[in-house]
């Protein structure tokens, strides 16, 4: 067991506080920094009380809260929005920056027009009552290197007193918790062999609000922020200190765990290794049909139970079992499988409904996996505790800290753990489909101080509907574009699940560009040939489900499913025009 370790603790007093303090008498100024409106305004409010005028800005998303905060709308029927791009960030870093702006202008048409300078400004004009008014926002970035050498663009604190056109940097209290965190980890002697630690924890208590939007699911939060950059510029370290390629998901570093808390006012961080985890702190047990929320995993456990068939686990680095059900029948066999990702839940939820329902089959022929990650779930439910609505990516992959899909026999070595249950049921089955469910964010993914844009992730970063991804074998291309023509058709019979795309994919293209995918029935999808499955079809599911509830986490679930079920019966059409 891994004895617990402290490598790094520290409070930081808050840069509104040091504003505050050391602001003089008669000097106006701007400032920017990464806190919510309500803190910020109170801080304008105490530096009035000392006769000075003050306007503090959020250094997140700046365009997003001058509209938010000091634009008035009223009367105005087009903005125009001329958006800085920088060499060393995508083209539409600035224009993502701005998101969900165009869904909050009411009826005003917004246009998004690149600008080749490379300045820190967006530059809009309002149209009002016939007319234009023009004001430039100044987005405080800076260009730096990162802990694994990439250089960033990243937003950043600003200062800039009356008079003075340009003003300077800022670092502020996020910015010096983040870095002065990573730096000690990377500092620490992790020894040479994976995995490194059982449990990375990084505590950080932090004072900021999240702020919902009236739009979909979107919310801003810099604690969810702060929790994604932690855990993905920590998965690059291990990546580069074990000699893989950024982005590598075979990497076992151990489990990494941001828990980021709301405090009262105080900021402060403390990094340790700890033993795993092996309790399990569940979720409430619900009608599963109509479930609101992500259901306990003993529930899940009896549910799988009551299906029958045979059963066949795995086990995971904790010791917590990984069940599974091989229902043996005359149909052509389908391997179902949720929660490889398993903060991605309407996938579980799905998978255990549509086995319920093909159970009832006569013939029905099918492997069932509806859990395959249940130390992720485990970290998921505890996260949820303390921030239920936000992404917790730190709970995607395994405890081992790898993205179980890339196990292979070959490279796994004695951590086969939970990729054994993918290999039995394809052995005990034969299957030749595999029905995977997954799921994506409900809302807005950024790493602000690693260059906004989540790397290797660009195409995750907006929500853009329920969409489908076929990976299949060469020589399996023609099964794999009816599989999608007939799961499509049966997903566009579901009341309301086509406008839930075309929202949401017209607001990602207004704030992203095109979203690449093919359109089949109103569906986005992607299909490639990839021989990497073991399998000649993968069929996978993409709900944006990080994090929602009630009505929203039913539909979700609902929609899964429906997949399964669609395409469990469009392989028995396949494989009987095949045989006939």
């Amino acid at each position: 067991m891994t004895p617990m370790t402290t490598i790094f603790e520290t409070s930081i007093e808050r840069t509104l506080e040091t504003l505050v303090m050391g602001a003089k008498p008669g000097l106006p100024f701007e400032a920017w920094t990464f806190d919510d409106t309500k803190s910020r305004r109170e801080a304008e409010q105490a530096l009035k009380d000392k006769g000075i005028t003050a306007r503090i800005r959020s250094a997140y998303k700046p365009l997003l809260f001058t509209f938010l905060e000091e634009i008035d709308l009223a009367g105005v029927t087009a903005i125009e929005v001329r958006y800085p791009v920088h060499a060393n960030a995508p083209a539409n870093r600035f224009r993502l920056e701005a998101y969900p702006l165009a869904s909050l202008v009411g009826d005003a048409k917004i246009d998004f027009i690149a600008r080749e300078d490379g300045e820190f400004f967006y530059d809009v004009t309002l149209t009002r009552n016939g007319q234009t008014e023009t004001l430039k926002v100044l987005v405080p970035n800076r260009v730096h290197e990162d802990v694994v050498g990439e250089t960033n663009v990243s937003p950043t604190g600003w200062y800039r007193a009356e008079g003075d056109a340009t003003g300077e940097r800022l670092e502020t209290d996020y910015e010096r918790l983040f870095h002065g965190a990573i730096d000690a980890i990377a500092g620490h002697d992790w020894g040479a062999t994976e995995p490194y630690f059982e449990e990375l924890n990084i505590r950080v208590s932090h004072p900021a609000e999240d702020m919902e939007l009236p739009v979909g699911d979107e919310v801003v939060s810099l604690r969810e922020a702060l929790h994604e950059d932690f855990y993905f510029s920590l998965l690059e370290f291990f990546q580069k200190k074990s000699g893989r390629p950024l982005g590598d998901r075979g990497l076992k570093p151990g489990q990494i765990v941001p828990e980021i808390v709301k405090s009262a006012r105080e900021i402060g961080i403390r990094v340790e290794t700890r033993p795993l985890t092996t309790g399990f702190l569940d979720g409430k047990e619900q009608a599963i049909d109509t479930a609101t929320e992500p259901p306990a995993a003993a529930q899940m456990a009896k549910l799988l139970a009551e299906i029958g068939g045979e059963e066949f686990s795995a086990n995971s680095r904790s010791g917590r079992v990984l069940s599974a059900r091989y229902i043996k029948g005359s149909d052509a066999a389908v391997m179902i499988s949720g929660g490889q990702h398993p903060n991605e839940t309407t996938g579980i939820v799905g998978a255990i409904r549509a086995a319920r329902t093909l159970k009832e089959r006569t013939n029905a022929h099918f492997t069932i996996s509806p859990l395959e990650n249940p130390d992720g779930y485990a970290l998921h439910q505890r996260l949820r505790v303390d921030n239920p609505r936000h992404m917790h990516h730190a709970a995607r992959y395994t405890a081992l800290g790898d993205d179980l899909e890339y196990r292979t026999r070959e490279n796994s070595g004695e951590h086969l753990n939970e990729k054994a249950i993918r290999f039995a049921a394809q052995e005990i089955s034969g299957a030749k489909l595999h029905v995977n469910l997954h799921g994506y964010p409900s809302h807005e993914w950024t790493r602000p101080l690693s260059g906004y844009v989540p790397r290797n992730f660009a195409m995750w970063t907006l929500p853009k509907g329920f969409f489908l991804v076929m990976r299949h074998h060469a020589g399996w291309t023609e099964q794999a574009e009816a599989m999608l023509d007939h799961v499509t058709r049966h997903l566009g019979a579901i009341p309301g699940i086509l406008d839930y795309n075309n929202r949401q994919i017209a607001l990602y293209e207004t704030h992203a560009g095109e979203t690449g995918f093919r359109i089949i029935n109103g569906f986005p999808c992607l299909s490639s040939i990839d021989d990497r499955h073991t399998v000649p079809l993968t069929l996978i599911t993409e709900y944006p489900d990080e994090t929602i509830y009630g009505d929203d986490f039913i539909a979700g679930h609902t929609a899964q499913m429906e997949t399964v079920i669609s395409a469990y019966e469009a392989w028995q059409l396949l494989q009987s025009n095949a045989s006939a």
